[in-house]
Protein backbone atom coordinates (compact mmCIF):
# COMPACT_ATOMS: atom_id res chain seq x y z
CA UNK A 1 0.00 0.00 0.00
CA UNK A 2 1.10 3.46 -0.84
CA UNK A 3 -0.26 6.46 1.06
CA UNK A 4 0.65 10.13 0.73
CA UNK A 5 0.11 12.68 3.36
CA UNK A 6 -0.31 16.11 1.97
CA UNK A 7 0.19 18.98 4.40
CA UNK A 8 -1.05 22.31 2.94
CA UNK A 9 -0.29 26.46 4.09
CA UNK A 10 2.04 27.36 7.12
CA UNK A 11 2.80 23.36 8.53
CA UNK A 12 6.05 23.79 7.76
CA UNK A 13 5.89 26.48 10.14
CA UNK A 14 4.80 23.96 12.94
CA UNK A 15 6.74 24.76 16.43
CA UNK A 16 6.88 28.24 15.59
CA UNK A 17 3.12 29.00 14.92
CA UNK A 18 1.07 29.31 17.70
CA UNK A 19 2.28 26.82 19.65
CA UNK A 20 -0.77 27.36 22.23
CA UNK A 21 -2.90 25.57 19.48
CA UNK A 22 -0.08 23.36 17.98
CA UNK A 23 2.01 22.48 20.18
CA UNK A 24 6.05 22.87 19.82
CA UNK A 25 6.71 19.74 17.48
CA UNK A 26 8.31 20.90 14.23
CA UNK A 27 6.94 19.88 10.90
CA UNK A 28 10.53 17.52 10.58
CA UNK A 29 8.96 15.69 13.84
CA UNK A 30 5.91 15.26 12.12
CA UNK A 31 7.54 14.24 9.00
CA UNK A 32 9.54 11.55 11.10
CA UNK A 33 6.36 10.61 13.06
CA UNK A 34 4.76 9.43 9.73
CA UNK A 35 7.66 7.60 8.29
CA UNK A 36 8.03 5.62 11.38
CA UNK A 37 4.35 4.98 12.12
CA UNK A 38 4.10 4.07 8.29
CA UNK A 39 7.19 1.30 8.49
CA UNK A 40 5.43 -0.12 11.51
CA UNK A 41 2.67 -0.72 9.28
CA UNK A 42 4.30 -2.13 6.33
CA UNK A 43 3.19 0.67 4.07
CA UNK A 44 5.23 3.12 1.47
CA UNK A 45 4.60 6.49 2.50
CA UNK A 46 5.45 10.04 1.08
CA UNK A 47 4.98 13.05 2.80
CA UNK A 48 4.67 16.33 1.01
CA UNK A 49 3.92 20.01 1.90
CA UNK A 50 3.16 22.89 -0.13
CA UNK A 51 1.97 26.78 0.90
CA UNK A 52 0.43 26.94 -2.95
CA UNK A 53 -3.08 25.28 -3.90
CA UNK A 54 -2.15 24.83 -7.51
CA UNK A 55 0.51 22.48 -6.32
CA UNK A 56 -1.21 20.94 -3.84
CA UNK A 57 -3.84 20.16 -6.84
CA UNK A 58 -1.32 18.93 -9.01
CA UNK A 59 0.39 16.55 -6.52
CA UNK A 60 -2.99 15.33 -5.65
CA UNK A 61 -3.67 15.00 -9.63
CA UNK A 62 -0.23 13.20 -10.13
CA UNK A 63 -0.96 11.06 -7.47
CA UNK A 64 -3.74 8.83 -9.91
CA UNK A 65 -3.26 5.82 -10.20
CA UNK A 66 -0.17 5.63 -8.26
CA UNK A 67 -1.46 5.89 -4.36
CA UNK A 68 -3.43 3.85 -2.65
CA UNK A 69 -4.82 6.32 0.00
CA UNK A 70 -4.08 9.96 0.87
CA UNK A 71 -4.21 11.48 4.17
CA UNK A 72 -4.23 15.39 3.44
CA UNK A 73 -4.66 18.20 6.08
CA UNK A 74 -5.07 21.16 3.80
CA UNK A 75 -4.62 23.46 6.46
CA UNK A 76 -6.20 27.10 6.07
CA UNK A 77 -7.52 25.57 2.22
CA UNK A 78 -10.09 23.56 4.17
CA UNK A 79 -12.04 26.91 4.05
CA UNK A 80 -11.32 27.99 1.08
CA UNK A 81 -10.39 25.72 -1.86
CA UNK A 82 -12.81 24.26 -3.69
CA UNK A 83 -9.96 22.92 -6.20
CA UNK A 84 -8.27 20.80 -3.63
CA UNK A 85 -11.79 19.48 -3.47
CA UNK A 86 -12.59 18.80 -7.14
CA UNK A 87 -8.75 17.43 -7.29
CA UNK A 88 -9.90 14.63 -4.73
CA UNK A 89 -12.85 14.36 -6.21
CA UNK A 90 -11.36 13.64 -9.55
CA UNK A 91 -8.60 11.06 -8.52
CA UNK A 92 -11.32 8.95 -6.45
CA UNK A 93 -8.23 7.86 -3.78
CA UNK A 94 -10.01 7.24 -0.39
CA UNK A 95 -8.89 10.06 2.17
CA UNK A 96 -8.78 11.11 5.04
CA UNK A 97 -8.79 14.84 5.95
CA UNK A 98 -6.51 15.43 9.45
CA UNK A 99 -6.39 18.51 11.87
CA UNK A 100 -4.05 18.63 14.58
CA UNK A 101 -6.87 21.45 16.26
CA UNK A 102 -10.24 21.54 16.02
CA UNK A 103 -11.59 23.33 13.40
CA UNK A 104 -14.78 23.46 14.36
CA UNK A 105 -13.87 24.92 17.99
CA UNK A 106 -12.13 27.77 16.53
CA UNK A 107 -12.97 31.20 14.77
CA UNK A 108 -16.52 31.09 12.81
CA UNK A 109 -14.60 31.22 9.45
CA UNK A 110 -13.41 27.93 9.82
CA UNK A 111 -16.28 25.89 10.17
CA UNK A 112 -16.59 25.66 6.42
CA UNK A 113 -14.63 23.11 5.43
CA UNK A 114 -14.81 21.62 1.27
CA UNK A 115 -12.43 18.56 1.96
CA UNK A 116 -14.34 16.92 4.62
CA UNK A 117 -17.42 17.45 1.30
CA UNK A 118 -15.11 14.52 0.16
CA UNK A 119 -12.94 12.67 2.46
CA UNK A 120 -14.38 9.81 3.99
CA UNK A 121 -12.91 10.57 7.78
CA UNK A 122 -12.27 13.53 9.28
CA UNK A 123 -9.79 13.41 12.50
CA UNK A 124 -9.52 16.39 14.53
CA UNK A 125 -8.10 17.79 17.69
CA UNK A 126 -5.72 14.74 17.78
CA UNK A 127 -2.56 16.80 17.83
CA UNK A 128 0.16 14.61 15.38
CA UNK A 129 -1.85 11.45 16.79
CA UNK A 130 -4.50 12.06 14.44
CA UNK A 131 -1.99 11.45 11.46
CA UNK A 132 -1.43 7.78 12.92
CA UNK A 133 -4.63 7.15 13.33
CA UNK A 134 -5.60 8.21 9.33
CA UNK A 135 -2.97 5.98 8.26
CA UNK A 136 -4.00 2.81 10.35
CA UNK A 137 -7.53 3.44 9.24
CA UNK A 138 -6.74 3.79 5.08
CA UNK A 139 -4.30 0.52 5.93
CA UNK A 140 -7.37 -0.88 8.13
CA UNK A 141 -9.99 -0.33 5.14
CA UNK A 142 -7.90 -0.07 1.92
CA UNK A 143 -4.81 -2.41 2.40
CA UNK A 144 -4.64 -4.68 -0.81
Amino acid sequence: MKILVINGPNLNMLGIREPKIYGSRTYNDLVKMCEDYAKECGVEIEVFQSNHEGVIVEKIQESYEKIDGIVINPAAYSHTSVAILDALKAVSIPTVEVHISDPDTREEFRHKDFVRLYAYKAIVGHGFDGYKEAIEDLVRNYSK
